[in-house]
């Protein structure tokens, strides 16, 4: 029987991360206790010592979602913006519109 993939947050990611390197235990060791198989993590590791080894200030995993999250909020409030212009506009003009009829 097939198991289900599981899929760890940015933040998730980071935290598991950090275990490792602040605390100077084994992969093997954390990865019993979180409960994440040893490859998974020592890949999330590598690529996490690979991004500071070469001095990138590269945005961590919970960075960019949270990047991600606020472009997708950005758009949609333009968006918002775009439509309650063209609405303000169109009530302007149905109200001079009446205005222009009602004084005749």
């Amino acid at each position: 029987m097939a198991r289900s993939r599981r899929d760890f947050t940015p933040e998730y990611k980071d935290e598991a991360v950090k275990l490792v390197i602040t605390t100077g235990r084994a992969v093997a060791t954390v990865d019993r206790e979180l409960g994440i198989n040893e490859a998974t993590l020592g890949r999330w590791v590598t690529a996490f010592k690979a991004r500071n080894e070469t001095g990138q200030t590269e945005v961590t995993e919970s960075e960019r979602a949270e990047l991600l999250r606020l472009r997708k909020e950005n758009a949609d409030l333009k968006m918002d913006r775009a439509f309650l212009k063209k609405a303000s506009i169109f009530f302007a003009q149905e109200a001079s519109d009446t205005n222009g009829k009602r004084s005749n």
